[in-house]
């Protein structure tokens, strides 16, 4: 078993990701003047949901994936899945904000996938 590397490069694009969208509740809640809620604001609300449905899939699914990598999975393996996520996520986050469903189910169902795969991944390894 070795330490994840390859990982922690994903966890970087990624933890950028969520400050991105972190400070984009912050300016929807500055503009909506709601500090705690969502005020009734839709954009505040999408915003809220799109920070919180990042909050809730990427640190498992990235624990997931630095347990593949420890146990041997092939490097592409790690890459494929990693930057699958990031790709999703983004999906994700686009098609919620637009309203745009496809994109969101891109999103949903990619992340899926990316966990159920790297379940796999981190049980069986290299």
């Amino acid at each position: 078993m070795h330490a994840p590397k390859i990982v922690a490069y994903y966890a970087a694009v990624l933890a950028v990701m969520f400050v991105v969208l972190t400070i984009r509740v912050i300016k929807a809640r500055y503009r909506a003047r709601a500090s705690l809620g969502d005020g009734g604001d839709e954009g505040l609300k999408r915003a809220i949901r799109v920070h919180g449905n990042f909050a809730e899939f990427v640190p498992f699914a990235l624990v997931l994936i630095a347990l593949a990598e420890m146990n041997g999975s092939p490097f592409w393996s790690i890459h494929v899945l990693g930057s699958v996520l990031i790709l999703v996520r983004l999906s994700h986050a686009w098609g919620l904000t637009t309203g745009v469903l496809r994109f969101r189910q891109v999103g949903v169902i990619g992340t899926f996938v990316v966990l159920l795969g790297a379940a796999t991944h981190a049980v069986l390894g290299g």
